[in-house]
């Protein structure tokens, strides 16, 4: 079969196609043939060496696929071969840039017939971060304000779409016209643009000057010191990306009797990611969450997938297709 390999930290040229064995499954494993595979900003910081915790090189990369089953395991029972799935390897570097990919059944889930394979790809690390930043590292309840920044990308459309359906009152960030025409349709009460200034006056203007309860944060080394400004007190905000260092002031906390949560979904307990898998399933069932797509690129052109994917004004959900 044939998979991106990188065989060097470096540049989207780093990314190679190659001619690799085929996979088999063992006890507990399932192969899927990949039929769309989810490219998320961890896969760039990890290919250029700017990721903790990495194995060295050789290695393919990759988190998220959708596609069909293939082959079980002996002591698998609950998917078999022909059936549509979305898979979540729980790895950094799971392998999923590839025609075929083996993973553990418990990272396996159902794709809905409403979704298609690329729809199916770019569930598992947009839609488990924000489900996992909304209601375990925030703690959101139905009735509380949500700021999503950077709403218009991968990750930021699952929050909107997961908080406007949990009965939270939804505000959300982009960089574009057409970005912020996409955060407003997918649920968001309030949209505003990052690039102007004084847009975080307007924010504060539709909360009545309390501030919002909740922040999803994409870029933390830019926002931090002025989420904290937006925050009501008790306010909870939840870092799901940052790029950079910052100089944080702590008193900022303290006035808004804050918290500020930060985590890698890597990390994510077996609990967690059983409730997340089973709210996902729900609004996947019933409509209330459909996966956006920006672009659909081709595994041979990776690297053009990797910078779609580092650009400054998101849209959707960027995915290989194999």
């Amino acid at each position: 079969m044939k998979a991106i390999r990188v065989h060097q930290f470096g540049g989207p040229e780093v990314l190679k196609l190659e001619e690799v064995p085929d996979p088999t499954p063992g006890l507990g494993q399932v192969l899927v043939r990949v039929r769309a595979i989810g490219v998320n900003p961890a896969d760039t910081y990890m290919r250029a060496g700017a990721y903790p915790n990495l194995p060295p090189p050789p290695y393919t990369p990759g988190s998220d696929a959708a596609g069909t089953v293939e082959a079980v395991g002996a002591d698998v029972t609950d998917v078999a071969p022909g059936d549509r799935v979305w898979v979540f390897t729980q790895a950094p570097t799971g392998a999923t840039y590839a025609e075929q990919v083996v993973v553990d059944a418990t990272k396996v889930y159902p794709l809905p017939d409403r979704l298609s394979f690329a729809q199916g790809a770019a569930i598992g690390v947009p839609y488990l971060t924000a489900w996992r930043a909304l209601f375990v590292q925030a703690r959101a309840l139905p009735g509380e304000t949500a700021l999503i920044h950077g709403a218009s990308g991968g990750v930021g459309i699952a929050a909107v779409q997961i908080a406007r359906a949990a009965g939270l009152t939804v505000i959300g960030t982009a960089g574009s016209e057409r970005g912020l025409a996409l955060v407003h349709q997918q649920g968001a009460h309030h949209v505003f643009d990052h690039k102007l200034d004084g847009y975080r006056d307007e924010i504060m203007n539709v909360t009545h000057k309390r501030g919002v309860d909740v922040v999803v944060e994409m870029a933390a080394h830019v926002n931090l010191n002025s989420d904290l400004n937006l925050l009501a007190r008790f306010g909870r905000i939840a870092i799901v990306g940052s790029r950079g260092d910052l100089q944080l002031t702590p008193r900022g906390i303290m006035a808004k009797d804050a918290i500020v949560t930060g985590g890698t979904l890597w990390t994510i307990s077996d609990r967690d990611l059983k409730a997340a898998a089973a709210a996902l399933d729900a609004g996947f069932e019933n409509g209330t969450l459909t996966p956006v797509i920006g672009q659909e690129v081709p595994l041979a052109e990776a690297p053009r997938g990797h910078q779609a994917v580092s650009g400054a004004n998101t849209y959707g959900k960027v995915v290989l297709v194999a």
